[in-house]
């Protein structure tokens, strides 16, 4: 009887492990729905803002490079909202937050600093839909040092992808002359050409670096904890570039005498909605990188890359001829490609689940020893806490 009801107490522990298994899958998904949600609009928001301040009359660089950081307190209330207010978590924010994640954090938030600042060069000489495509050669790079860093496994999905998408910006180099803004010279374009691309490297570089270094963290929350810093660190560098460049002084200046819309639409929309949205970018672009991967992340961006070609055409009225036209066809192809690929991946994998459920029971085999039965939970014991671990 004793042994019957030992049995019975395993079986029933085993099914609530199993139960744990599924609520946080769920979550998580939900979670990477509205992260992408997220991307999406921070994204396009963002870099069609960029632009506007450049448009209007904005000329600093250093100002460009602050709001795309500046946002950092807006991560507060991600952080404690959730423990203090909500009281959705019992975990107190900055739990199991080591001297090694803050130095990390430090010294990639200094990276992205620089990466901001190359952009704004990038943004104030080339047209939008130009600079988007030109950021999308970052793919092929991060592909590489993914399998460097991270040991990215290469499939015909990704690597179809990082060709089409790394084909559509050589495409637009090579028509790159005719698409100069009246007025400019071709030593600024070049200038812009050779900063967007910088940036699109450093990027390269900063998603299968932050893929690494999450691996270390076990909550979403964590994960906006170590941007909270980045963002911060970021902001430290463009602080002190617009201090040696006298860029606080500019701002003033700018706003009251230069913008052309006049003080009001430049600090609500050129300043404060540029640092709302460049920040919501940012931290999502983190969320899809901890929640997937930072190839995952890297070619979710660059699908929206169409996006904020087909949003410079419509709000600032550039050029969109033939080279572009292909451009963004072969964008979208390279994206669906992957996508395809990843439901491809989905069904196998949930037809495999089937069968072993069917074999197995999800994992769970009983061993007689002695008379005695022992469950092996293992495998559940491992999905509980790789989902643990995303939610």
């Amino acid at each position: 009887m004793s042994d019957g009801r030992v049995n019975a107490d395993q079986q029933e522990e085993g099914e609530q492990q199993q139960n744990l298994v599924k609520a946080p899958v769920k979550r998580s998904l939900g979670l990477l729905i509205a992260t992408y949600g997220c991307l999406f609009v921070g994204s396009i928001a963002s870099s069609l803002l960029a632009k506007y301040y450049f448009v209007h009359g904005g000329s600093s660089r250093w100002v460009s490079t602050w709001v795309q950081s500046a946002g950092f307190p807006l991560l507060l209330g991600l952080i404690y909202f959730p423990y203090f207010v909500f009281k959705t978590t019992k975990r107190r924010p900055f739990t199991r937050f080591t001297h090694r994640h803050l130095l990390f954090s430090v010294v990639i938030g200094l990276i992205l600093g620089f990466n901001n600042f190359l952009f704004s060069w990038g943004t104030s000489y080339l047209p939008v839909s130009t600079s988007s495509l030109l950021l999308s050669t970052q793919l092929i790079f991060t592909l590489i040092l993914s399998v460097i860093i991270v040991k990215q496994k290469v499939t015909f999905s990704n690597l179809n992808c990082v060709v089409l998408l790394t084909l559509s910006s050589v495409l637009l180099a090579l028509g790159s002359s005719q698409d100069k803004p009246a007025g400019l010279t071709k030593t600024k374009y070049f200038i812009g050409f050779l900063s967007t691309i910088g940036a699109g490297l450093l990027f390269a570089l900063y998603l299968p670096v932050t893929e690494r270094v999450y691996r270390s963290v076990y909550c979403y929350a964590m994960v906006m904890e170590m941007q909270l810093v980045m963002e911060f660190s970021a902001t430290v560098f463009a602080t002190i570039g617009m201090a040696f460049d006298g860029g606080f002084k500019e701002m003033v200046k700018e706003a009251n005498q230069v913008f052309t819309k006049g003080p009001t639409v430049y600090w609500t929309v050129a300043i404060f909605a540029n640092v709302v949205t460049w920040q919501l970018c940012f931290a999502a672009t983190s969320g899809m990188v901890y929640l997937t991967s930072g190839i995952t992340g890297g070619i979710c961006m660059t699908a929206l890359l169409a996006m904020n070609v087909i949003g410079g055409v419509v709000v600032y009225g550039d050029a969109f001829g033939g080279v572009k036209i292909v451009s963004t066809v072969l964008c979208i192809w390279g994206f669906s490609s992957y996508v395809y690929g990843i439901y491809v991946k989905m069904k196998k994998d949930e037809k495999n689940e089937k069968e072993e459920e069917e074999k197995g029971h999800s994992g769970m085999k009983t061993v007689e020893d002695g008379g005695e039965m022992e469950v092996e939970m293992g495998k559940v014991k491992d999905d509980v806490a790789a989902a643990d671990e995303r939610v």
